[in-house]
């Protein structure tokens, strides 16, 4: 998978052969135990360790604007993603982890690998938002009977940081130097603002205060019929 991304101004180009998503990464245990609530009530089965890291096809990573999704069960979630290059050097920049609900009631694994991953278009390189990792603030938007209504809105403290996900890493993603190169990775979102639901579209923002910057992510669905 090859994506296409602005480095403070400049096209760079990331080839992706590996994609994981951090589940339950929350560095409260009671933010995360607030999750797994959350999809409980879906019917979700509670992981069997936190983190646990699902495995999704590089190619579900998309910067379209509209999606196509199946029935009107699915929903999205702000997340940073990382990213690791050829060279190892790692950037960060904005994923939605849009998931099928309906399915992950019956797995997680399978409710991951069935949605695209709507990517943004900008990353930042990590070294110059590290020393100010927690103050990073991620959210997100959703569209309610025409309006827009806040969806999601924490800081990057609330999450696992990134050494830590990354020294606990499944074996097939890393190596003796560390996270394999051309890899990337969704590091966890914050509890969803009402409970998680559907809606037409979806905007997520990843806000640097320090920097002052920000990176944005906006997408609709089409919704496609489920033919029995």
């Amino acid at each position: 998978m090859i994506l296409n991304l602005s480095v403070n101004g400049q096209a760079t180009e990331f080839s992706i052969d590996n994609l994981a998503i951090a589940g339950w990464a929350g560095r409260d245990q009671e933010g995360v135990q607030h999750h797994i609530d959350e999809l409980a009530e879906l019917g979700v089965q509670p992981p069997s360790t936190t983190p646990l890291f699902y495995r999704v096809d590089p190619q579900q990573l998309t910067q379209a604007d509209k999606v196509q999704v199946l029935g009107e069960g699915s929903s999205g979630e702000a997340e940073v993603l990382l990213i690791a290059d050829a060279n190892r050097r790692l950037f960060v920049s904005l994923a939605s982890d849009h998931t099928d609900r309906e399915l992950e009631s019956y797995s997680v694994a399978f409710s991951k690998q069935i949605c695209v991953k709507p990517l943004a278009k900008e990353a930042w390189p990590l070294e110059e938002v590290a020393p100010h990792w927690d103050q990073l603030r991620l959210g997100s938007e959703i569209e309610e009977q025409g309006a827009r209504v806040e969806y999601q809105n924490g800081t990057l403290a609330e999450l696992l940081d990134i050494p830590t996900l990354l020294e606990r890493l499944p074996k097939e993603l890393r190596d003796n130097q560390g996270i394999l190169p051309n890899t990337a990775m969704l590091c966890g979102t914050v509890p969803a603002i009402g409970g998680i639901r559907m809606s037409p579209s979806f905007s997520g923002s990843l806000t640097d205060p320090v920097l002052n910057r920000s990176i944005r992510l906006d997408y609709s669905l089409e919704t496609l019929p489920v033919a029995v």
